[in-house]
């Protein structure tokens, strides 16, 4: 299943909190059934295209693409003849795969080190055992060994906001539309971009990277009949560069586009302004149905306010495998797969899904979830590192499950809005980081599972810095000092640092947002109780996801906890720290980094693209604009059903074919 690597970004925020988190930042496209996967990354905003009224939205061609973002006053873009296009360009095949017989033929290059029944029977308290379950139970099946009549109940931690793709901002909205949602790009386990075979014919890039050109598939059905072609990409992009339309994560990256424009029915071409080391990712964005949006999208720009549009969130054109057939807010979302993706016209054009019907189940508290999976209500979820080490090693649990862990890129933090007057000041920022208890954090809440986090991008990877990032420990000494040299004193001796601004006193007391699960609580509990042991008061106020999410993209907020997902190119990290990017949520701003993003999008060779992103790593840990607190683990409780999960660095899921490769055995 596609999986699109922009706001894979990932952003967990809560996203794919517990993630415990409370923002998001992460796919749109698809993400798991078999086909292509929503861009992994965090994202930006821009200026409205002039739209034009087709007289047959789901035939004739729309008008020319959008301007390019930061363009607004230049003449709208005009595509020259395809014709024109081909005698003047040298091409370059780019690849095209079926991601779920790659992942099979990697898996069959490593035997399995237990057969499935001695996996089943093992307890998950050793790296040995970790291993062996991992690499019996991780199998794709033979022919015939799958039960496609089968179901699936999947946990969500927070319902979603929208199903519209374009409005995709979360883990859970990615793990739901990454099955509804149409895509035409992916990409693997390895973080590695391709086009997805299941709905692409061929994909070429130009020899001087200006130009990508695709001819998508002809037997490409959306869920109520209508055939999905070139013209409704076409759309999606000039949808998603209205300014109107509230896409920050899907914006970031498209918006270094020059156009998309649809030729015929199945062949597009994407323009770019230069030819960025990016743009195998700015070509990855969701797409939605022309016919069903081109009537709409003018009159009500938010894509969910209108009657209309409420009514397409119930029952929303899906363009994937699966398409949703039941939504009760706030309890569950049935998803059925469709016979038209996989038949059409009477013929068998791709394989049918692993599972017939996916129930996501909705539950905030993660102790109610682990009852449901013990009960066995619930074949997957993410365990907490409490329910890792003492919920799930008794017999209660491993009668109807197992567990598994593997290295996943998602980190935690304290985020501080920059413009707010307690966190304008970086050596504010700096004591607050060495006030925190670190150590009982990690030790005593995160149960000794979780790594101290040091910045953005995680040790293993290609762009992380090989400077010594020390972590930060609790030093009171040093925070009360760097508060005073900031000008934070007890001037009432009341207890509370306090300081003039703008001729009033104002005392250090700010409040610190966070999701409604028990464990990002209790971290922020133990932020409360550290920082009142150097004079500065906190109030912990735990919100709902969707609001917590609103607050954030509205700024009305001084502190946040939350976390981010890796995007699969580190530049998707610019639109969580570039000068008024979308997802910059704490208003950061540094022009050297703003010039390093920059020249990292233009650098194409990777070692010297890598010196850029270490340098970001480490101005922003030098500035702290955020606590950087732990990198989490993937900790994943799964129903000994249940077979074919295999682990990345986006976890068992957000990557191609990710759950796509899930499935249960034929009875």
């Amino acid at each position: 299943m596609p999986f699109s690597s922009r706001t894979g970004q990932n952003l967990v925020r809560l996203l794919r909190v517990p993630l415990v988190a409370a923002t998001v930042a992460v796919t749109l496209a698809g993400c798991g059934g078999r086909r292509a996967e929503p861009p992994p990354k965090p994202e930006p905003v821009l200026t409205p295209p002039t739209p034009e009224a087709p007289a047959d939205p789901a035939t004739k061609p729309l008008s020319e693409p959008a301007p390019p973002p930061r363009a607004a006053a230049q003449a709208p873009f005009a595509p020259p003849p395809l014709e024109a296009i081909d005698g003047d360009t040298k091409w370059i095949d780019r690849p095209v795969r079926d991601a779920l017989p790659d992942l099979a033929a990697e898996l069959d290059k490593q035997p399995p080190l237990a057969t499935v029944a001695e996996a089943l029977a093992l307890r998950n308290d050793s790296v040995d055992h970790n291993a062996r379950i991992l690499s019996a139970l991780g199998r794709l099946p033979a022919a015939g060994q799958a039960d496609l009549a089968a179901r699936v109940d999947r946990h969500l931690p927070a319902d979603l906001n929208s199903t519209n793709p374009l409005l995709s901002s979360s883990a859970a909205e990615q793990d739901v539309l990454g099955l509804t949602g149409f895509g035409l790009f992916s990409f693997d386990r390895h973080l590695e971009p391709f086009a997805a075979a299941e709905t692409v014919a061929r994909w070429q890039t130009s020899v001087d990277g200006i130009l990508d050109k695709v001819v998508l598939r002809d037997d490409l059905v959306w869920s109520d009949g209508r055939p999905i072609t070139a013209h409704d990409v076409a759309f999606s992009y000039r949808v998603i560069m209205d300014e109107r339309v509230p896409v920050p994560a899907v914006r970031s990256g498209t918006d270094q586009l020059r156009g998309v424009h649809a030729y015929d029915d199945r062949t597009l071409v994407y323009f770019h302004q230069e030819p960025l080391a990016t743009n195998v990712w700015n070509i990855n964005f969701p797409v939605i149905p022309r016919h069903v949006y081109a009537d709409t999208w003018e009159d009500d720009p938010t894509l969910k306010d209108s009657k209309r549009h409420v009514d397409l969130e119930a029952k929303p054109v899906c363009g994937g495998p699966y398409e949703i057939v039941q939504r009760s807010r706030g309890q569950e979302i049935v998803l059925r797969a469709r016979d038209t993706w996989h038949t059409v016209k009477g013929k068998r054009v791709r394989d049918v899904p692993f599972f017939k019907e996916v129930r996501f189940r909705i539950l905030e508290d993660p102790n109610t979830a682990l009852l449901a999976l013990k009960k066995g209500d619930l074949d997957e979820m993410i365990l907490t590192p409490e329910q890792w080490t003492t919920q799930t090693i008794d017999d209660g649990f491993y009668e109807k499950n197992t567990k598994a862990t593997a290295p996943e890129w998602v980190s935690y933090h304290f985020a501080w809005n920059t413009k707010s007057p307690f966190f304008s000041d970086r050596r504010v920022r700096r004591a607050v980081s060495h006030a925190f208890d670190h150590e009982r954090m990690l030790g005593t809440i995160c149960h000794g599972l979780y790594t101290p986090c040091t910045g953005v991008f995680h040790p293993t990877a290609w762009m992380a810095t090989k400077k010594p990032l020390d972590p930060y420990r609790q030093d009171l000494d040093r925070a009360e000092a760097l508060l005073d040299e900031a000008g934070w004193l007890d001037h009432d001796n009341d207890g509370l640092r306090d300081r003039e601004i703008g001729g009033q006193s104002v005392p250090f007391e700010f409040t610190i947002l966070c999701n409604q699960q028990p464990m990002a609580q209790e971290i922020c509990t133990l932020l409360q109780q550290s920082l009142e042991r150097i004079g500065v008061r906190v109030n912990v106020k735990p919100t709902e996801f969707t609001v917590l999410q609103q607050l954030m993209l509205e700024k009305k907020f001084d502190a946040s906890f939350g976390g981010w997902g890796a995007g699969a190119d580190p530049d998707t990290a610019s639109n969580i720290w570039a000068t008024g990017e979308g997802r910059n949520f704490g208003s950061y701003s540094s022009p050297e980094v703003d010039r390093l993003f920059a020249e990292g999008r233009t650098e194409v060779d990777r070692a010297k693209r890598a010196e850029k992103y270490a340098r970001i790593q480490e101005l922003l840990w030098e500035d702290q604009p955020y606590t950087w607190l732990y990198w989490r683990n993937s900790f994943h409780g799964f129903s000994k059903e249940l077979r074919g999960y295999v682990f990345s660095p986006r976890g068992p899921f957000h990557y191609s074919p990710g759950f796509g490769s899930l499935w249960k055995p034929a009875p």
